[in-house]
């Protein structure tokens, strides 16, 4: 049955997936941004120009509306997360958080792959002090204000929550992490990656993996949060061998004391398992069948 669909982002990486597949299963699709990026979408879409941070914004552009289904692709802090359910409570059906396998920053000491219930959502600490939406400390902010927006939606209970804890997404239209491309050039540059530890394995997927997890995830009726990788995690020492191999260059490494020397250069593994999605019938890919290609792909960005 179709469905109204607000996607809070949608015009880059693998949000603009998202919007596609949700297109193509027939849904009506609204795109909520500030308007600054253009999309592909002609009039497929119905568009929402609004600064998502902005709650007087907000409540202004979403007041007469209604959404079987929100995917939020931009609550990044507890402010964030505090104007959603301002704005949307008793308004959506299904509301869908995009949230990150760095929330579990912390807990490699478990020895396992994480699971759902190790991250104790209702402990974690709100900072209603911290400057959230100053853009010069994005970057220092994401893990705690990721982690925080989660604690706030859940202690508020007002919408049907839930959260998707995604592995690493490599790869995909607009990839503008740099993650996966820094490997590609360090190795046609045929220089030297320095890791920690050849073992502290991450867990991975590709774009479109990402893409069809939420629009599985928000046709569900389960909620809470729910880890999201593909099989075969990677440390960076496998990432950077990958590379090599398949562009047939030399895999030049060296193993150094400290970790944080590339990307997802870590000194524990940090895996996220994915038991609950499958025994709800998610079957996720495995790195073999995607990761090649997108090395190939960002390989010719360079070119």
């Amino acid at each position: 049955m179709a469905k109204h669909i607000l996607v809070i982002g949608g015009t880059r990486f693998f949000g603009k997936l998202l919007v596609q597949r949700l297109l193509r299963a027939g849904h009506r699709v609204t795109i909520a941004t500030r308007g600054y990026a253009p999309d592909p979408f002609g009039a497929r879409i119905e568009r929402v120009r609004v600064d998502r941070r902005n709650e007087h914004a907000m409540r202004n552009a979403f007041r007469d509306a209604a959404f079987d289904v929100i995917h939020d692709q931009m609550c990044y802090s507890p402010l964030d997360a505090a104007i959603s359910t301002r704005v949307f409570a008793g308004k959506v059906g299904r509301y869908v958080m995009t949230s990150t396998i760095d929330a579990y920053r912390g807990l490699e000491a478990i020895g396992r792959p994480l699971r759902e219930s190790d991250l104790a959502v209702q402990a974690q600490r709100i900072d209603t002090a911290y400057p959230w939406h100053d853009p010069k400390r994005a970057i220092e902010s994401y893990v705690s204000g990721k982690v925080q927006a989660e604690a706030y939606l859940v202690r508020d209970g007002s919408l049907p929550l839930v959260t998707v804890r995604l592995a690493h997404v490599l790869g995909g239209p607009e990839d503008f992490t740099g993650r996966l491309a820094h490997y590609v050039d360090l190795v046609r540059q045929r220089g030297v990656l320095r890791y920690a530890d050849a073992a502290a394995k991450v867990s991975f997927m590709d774009a479109a993996g990402a893409a069809d997890f939420l629009a599985w995830a928000g046709a569900q009726e389960f909620t809470g949060p729910i880890n999201a990788a593909a099989e075969e995690p990677l440390s960076a020492f496998d990432l950077h061998a990958r590379a090599a191999r398949v562009l047939d260059e030399p895999a030049h490494a060296v193993k150094v004391a400290h970790a944080g020397n590339a990307p997802f250069d870590a000194a524990r593994p940090l895996v996220l398992d994915t038991t609950r999605a499958q025994s709800l019938g998610y079957r996720f890919s495995h790195t073999e069948e995607w990761l090649d290609d997108t090395i190939r792909h960002h390989d010719l960005a360079f070119v």
